[in-house]
């Protein structure tokens, strides 16, 4: 599904997400390094969780789905919920839309 415009659209989990189709994934130990062709902007998933959540986006009815089949513990999920809302604020991840 293609995202939404440019615009960037708050978090929120109960929507749908998935990764900029001009973003791209490199896994490294620590997570990952996520790099935006478009803005040409780079960012860290500082945790191979976080990468397992990223990933799982676009197959999940919602961002709050997405923690949930990743095994995000409910202790944890405050935090990773801070990390999806700066990377939806900045354009790595985006707001699916319906088809």
């Amino acid at each position: 599904m293609p995202p939404t415009t440019a615009t960037a659209t708050p978090w929120d989990p109960a929507r749908p997400w998935t990764l900029h189709p001009q973003v791209s994934l490199r896994p490294e130990s620590f997570g990952a390094l996520a790099y935006h062709f478009g803005t040409r902007r780079l960012s860290f998933l500082k945790s191979t969780l976080l990468l397992t959540v990223v990933r799982s986006l676009a197959e999940q009815p919602t961002g709050g789905d997405a923690c949930v089949a990743a095994g995000v513990p409910d202790d944890q999920r405050a935090a990773y919920e801070r990390a999806l809302a700066t990377l939806a604020a900045t354009g790595m991840i985006c707001e699916r839309v319906p088809a």
